[in-house]
């Protein structure tokens, strides 16, 4: 009796390991890997194996699949199977429900997604308002005391929020510093601030247009708040994984509000913007924009902007960025450009 117990609780635990962990991968060595195929993207594959976690295999060294679970697959020039997948005479099978035995090409394959992975997918090309938002906030502060006392804070915040055929981008920076001598003479050296949000639309896989909204205030300057609200088109020169680079064009609407005068500006909007991914760890930014005004001849605006951020942990960084913000014709006695400099932690955050 206790013989007959004792084996049938081991059929047992072996039925529920074959149960959770069906799926199994060949190479072309001759090795097998079971467990549960998570996804592919025709490069790699992503199974979770009972003892060794999350193991990333290159799609070219696999010769077999064979899964119990539903995989949803795309494929170049057909739709997408859902189904049991296995390997035949070197194509995959995917047994469907409604279509039956499908046949696909291992070469053809673009991607390949158990239920969970393309319930997730699917979120992410469709987030709510709420959903889908990446993005980081640097802080740096600075402290002196003795000969002079001096107070630095800078403060930068980013979100990011990507769907299948548009994008929303929001940013928020704030300089603030004072200065006071061993004589006890005191006074600010820096306070500005901007600020702003744009949406972006496909058109096609290039093309896209936007809506934007940039407000400026500077106090040294004596602007109060400069706002911006332009419209139009921008072109993905480059779009991969580790560049974007994009190029702008359109109108713009900007109502400048300084303590000494108001003016209201009608301007062209040219612009590009570059990022890219450097090594593993480091991203770097770029923005040129030039807006030369329409009523008023010769008078024009630009700002620049170059950023980095390295990931120093999933959730850390260092931040650094450089502006600057250039008008031709600031009120009388301040000067055209102004410049800023940031450095510190960047907390990154996903939603």
């Amino acid at each position: 009796m206790r013989k007959f117990l004792s084996l049938y609780l081991y059929s047992v635990i072996v039925l529920c390991s074959l149960r959770v962990f069906a799926d199994q991968v060949v190479l072309k060595n001759g090795d097998r890997l079971s467990g549960n195929i998570l996804k592919s993207d025709a490069k790699t594959l992503v199974m979770k194996t009972e003892f060794a976690g999350e193991v990333t295999i290159q799609w070219s060294a696999i010769d077999e699949i064979h899964s119990t679970q539903p995989l949803h697959v795309d494929s170049k020039g057909a739709a997408p199977a859902v189904g049991a997948v296995t390997s035949q005479d070197g194509n995959l099978e995917v047994k469907t429900v409604s279509a039956g035995t499908v046949s696909v090409q291992k070469d053809a394959v673009l991607d390949m997604r158990n239920s969970d992975e393309q319930i997730a997918y699917e979120r992410s090309q469709h987030p709510g308002l709420t959903q889908g938002w990446t993005g980081g906030a640097n802080v740096g502060f600075a402290l002196t005391g003795g000969n002079s006392e001096t107070k630095n804070l800078a403060l930068a915040f980013t979100g990011d929020r990507k769907g299948l055929n548009d994008h929303i981008a929001l940013y928020a920076n704030s300089v603030y510093a004072t200065s006071t001598t061993a004589g006890g003479v005191s006074g600010t050296t820096a306070n500005s601030s901007q600020s702003g949000i744009r949406y972006e639309r496909n058109i096609n896989a290039r093309v896209f247009g936007f809506v934007s909204g940039d407000f400026q205030t500077d106090a040294l300057q004596d602007l109060d708040l400069r706002s911006i609200y332009g419209a139009g088109f921008g072109y993905h020169a480059i779009k991969n994984d580790r560049t974007t680079l994009d190029f702008l064009a359109g109108l713009n609407y900007t109502r400048e509000n300084y303590t000494t005068l108001q003016r209201n500006i009608a301007a062209v909007t040219l612009g590009e913007e570059l990022a890219q991914k450097l090594g593993k760890s480091t991203v770097l930014t770029q923005k040129l924009y030039f807006f030369p005004a329409l009523n008023e001849a010769g008078e024009y605006r630009s700002t620049f902007n170059f950023g980095t951020v390295t990931k120093i942990s999933k959730w850390l960084g260092w931040q650094n960025a450089f502006g600057n913000i250039y008008v031709t014709d600031p009120p009388a006695g301040k000067k055209r450009n102004d410049l800023t400099l940031t450095s510190g932690l960047n907390v990154t955050f996903a939603h």
